[in-house]
C-alpha cells in the first residue's frame, strides 16, 4: 500500500508528461483518454426505425474523438444503421455547421453489435475544445430487442421517430421529440494532449440525482472543471440505484469495476463512493466487515492496473424514508474503516463537509434537496471540492 501512496503522489504529479525520453525519439502517438462516460443501468422498449440524438458534455478536448456503444443488457443483435458526431451548436437538436461526421466500424458506415457486447467506432476526425456538448446520433432500423440505456441523464436528449437519413440531419428540425435518457452511447474518448482521466464509480449520489438537469452541476461535472488546467479528464461510472455488494439497478459495483471504470481509455485515478444503498436497501446489509472487504477487493483490482483509489465516505441520510437507527450504525462504522482503515490512497470526507453539526446524521439543510439523501448543486459543488482536495492532497511521509 506504501509503495501505490508513493505512486499516486497523489494524482496530478502523475498526471505530468514524462521527460526522460531522448530528445532525438521520435514523438510518440497522442493517447486516447476518456472525456465523458455514462454506465448503462438496464434496457428500455427498442425505438425502431428512430433516430437518437444523444447530448453528451466533455470534460477534456482532442484532435479526434471515437465512441462507444453498447448493447451490454440487449437479448438480440443490435444493428446500428447509422452513426454520426457533430459540436452541438447552442441548446437544441442542431449541430454547428461543418461538424457533422459519420462514424465507422472497421471503415463500414454501419455494424451488427451482438447481445452483451459494446462497439467502439473507428477514430473520427473531429476536433473539439473541452467542455463541449456533442451530438452522438444513432440510427436503429430494426427492432433489436429491449435498448441499452442509462436512465437517470439528466440531460435533454432528442428524437426524430422517422430516423430515416436523419442522423447526418444538422439542422435538427426532425428531432422533434425529447428524451431523458441516453441510449445506446456509453462512452466518447478524445486523443489528443490530455494527460489522463478519473473515473468516479458510485450510485445516484455521483449519477446527479438532485442537481438541476440541463446543467452539468453533477459533482463529477464540477470536478472536471476544477480539473481543466491539469488536461485531466473525469468519467461519471455513476448509476442510480446502484449497490456495492449486490446486483440491484444494474450489476453491483464489484461486478461492474472493470467494464464501467477499469477499461476505460487512459484512467489514472479511481474514486469510490457507494455503499449507502446496501444500507439503506431491502434486504439491507449490517455486517461492516463486508463493506470492508468489498473495499478492499476493489482496490486490490485497480491496484493490481497501478491505478490509485480514493474513498468517499458515507454522507447522512437521516430523514429519508428507508433511514434507521440501526442502519446509522452502519454507516459510522462503515465510515470509520474508510477513513482510518487503511484501504484506500487517499480519502475524500464528504460526510464530514455536508453534514449538519447540529445533526450530523442529516445533511445541512443548504446541501438537501428536500428528500434528505441526494445533493443540491451546492452540495454537489462541496463533494466536487472535497474530492479535489484529496487528489492534490501529498501523502504525509
Amino acid at each position: 500500500m506504501a509503495m501505490v501512496v508513493r505512486v499516486l503522489a497523489v494524482l496530478l504529479p502523475m498526471l505530468l508528461p514524462g521527460l526522460t525520453a531522448p530528445a532525438v525519439a521520435e514523438p510518440a502517438p497522442l493517447p486516447w483518454t476518456g472525456s465523458w462516460e455514462t454506465a448503462p443501468s438496464g434496457t428500455a422498449a427498442a425505438l425502431p426505425g428512430a433516430a437518437l440524438r444523444n447530448v453528451v458534455h466533455l470534460s477534456v478536448g482532442g484532435l479526434a474523438v471515437r465512441v462507444r456503444l453498447s448493447n451490454r443488457f440487449g437479448t438480440r443483435p443490435l444493428r446500428l444503421g447509422a452513426v454520426t458526431v457533430a459540436l452541438r451548436r447552442a441548446a437544441g437538436p442542431g449541430a454547428m455547421p461543418g461538424t457533422l461526421r459519420t462514424a465507422t466500424f472497421h471503415g463500414a458506415s454501419s455494424v451488427t453489435v451482438p447481445p452483451g457486447a459494446d462497439t467502439v467506432t473507428d477514430t473520427v476526425a473531429l476536433s473539439v475544445p473541452t467542455a463541449a456538448d456533442l451530438l452522438v446520433t444513432v440510427y436503429t432500423p430494426d427492432d433489436s430487442g429491449p435498448a441499452t440505456y442509462h436512465r437517470t441523464a439528466l440531460q435533454t436528449s432528442y428524437l426524430a421517430r422517422s430516423g430515416a437519413g436523419r442522423a447526418a440531419d444538422v439542422d435538427g428540425g426532425a428531432y422533434t421529440a425529447t428524451t431523458s435518457r441516453w441510449y445506446y452511447v456509453t462512452g466518447v474518448d478524445v486523443r489528443g494532449p490530455a494527460a489522463g482521466s478519473v473515473a468516479a464509480l458510485g450510485d445516484s449520489l455521483t449519477d446527479g440525482d438532485g442537481s438541476t438537469p440541463d446543467t452539468n452541476r453533477r459533482w463529477p461535472d464540477r470536478l472536471a472543471r476544477r480539473l481543466r488546467g491539469h488536461r485531466t479528464g473525469v468519467l461519471n461510472a455513476g448509476l442510480s440505484g446502484n449497490r456495492l455488494l449486490r446486483d440491484g439497478t444494474g450489476p453491483s459495483a464489484l461486478a461492474r469495476l472493470d467494464a464501467d471504470a477499469l477499461d476505460r481509455a487512459g484512467v489514472r485515478t479511481l474514486v469510490v463512493f457507494e455503499g449507502i444503498n446496501d444500507i439503506k436497501g431491502a434486504p439491507g446489509a449490517s455486517d461492516p466487515a463486508a463493506y470492508a472487504d468489498a473495499y478492499r477487493a476493489l482496490v486490490a483490482r485497480a491496484h493490481a492496473r497501478g491505478i490509485p483509489v480514493v474513498g468517499v465516505t458515507l454522507t447522512p441520510y437521516a430523514g429519508y424514508p428507508a433511514w434507521t437507527a440501526a442502519g446509522e450504525a452502519v454507516r459510522q462504522r462503515v465510515n470509520a474503516f474508510i477513513r482510518t482503515g487503511g484501504a484506500f490512497d487517499a480519502v475524500a470526507d464528504a460526510d464530514a463537509a455536508l453534514r449538519d453539526p447540529a445533526a450530523p446524521a442529516r445533511l445541512l439543510p443548504a446541501y438537501d434537496p428536500g428528500d434528505h439523501l441526494h445533493f443540491t448543486d451546492a452540495g454537489m459543488a462541496v463533494v466536487a471540492d472535497t474530492v479535489h482536495r484529496a487528489l492534490i492532497r501529498r501523502p504525509t511521509p
